[in-house]
């Protein structure tokens, strides 16, 4: 029968340690390496959600901004007050979409200035982001003021 020292057997779970520590960093360096090979791709095929929100916004802002301006006017406000307020409203709307889709919605440099007695122009810069990109537009667009 063999007899093993405790000096053997410390040895040997000291290897044994050695090499679970070993292992485990390889693997930590596998999934980083991983990782770091997916930021080099180009573009996600999948994953059009600014391109997509950019263009529905683009598509919605001017008829909704003129259908708030007309709410706000029949309530009794001047046309460029009743303008402001409604483009306001029009990008809180469009905030809290944005949230709901996992995309941020922003407007900025707001600005609503009058044309003539008819007509207002608007104007602002759109972002819209997500995890992975960004994008930002010039907007630019008038309203028709009914007469009443």
């Amino acid at each position: 029968m063999r007899d093993t020292s405790l000096k053997d057997a410390n040895a040997g779970q000291m290897l044994l340690a050695t090499g679970v520590v070993l292992l485990m960093s390889l693997l930590s360096m596998a999934i980083f390496g991983v990782k770091v090979a997916g930021l080099t791709l180009p573009h996600e095929a999948a994953s059009d959600d600014v391109i997509d929100t950019t263009d529905q916004v683009l598509e919605t802002i001017q008829p909704l901004t003129q259908a708030r301006m007309e709410l706000w006017m029949d309530g009794g406000l001047e046309p460029l007050e009743a303008a402001e307020l409604g483009f306001e409203t029009v990008h809180d709307d469009l905030l809290h979409h944005g949230e709901l889709r996992g995309v941020e919605i922003k407007l900025t440099n707001m600005a609503v200035s009058e044309l003539d007695s008819n007509t207002l122009q608007v104007s602002a810069e759109l972002g819209v982001s997500d995890g992975e990109a960004m994008l930002n537009y010039e907007v630019a667009f008038t309203l028709t003021v009914q007469a009443s």
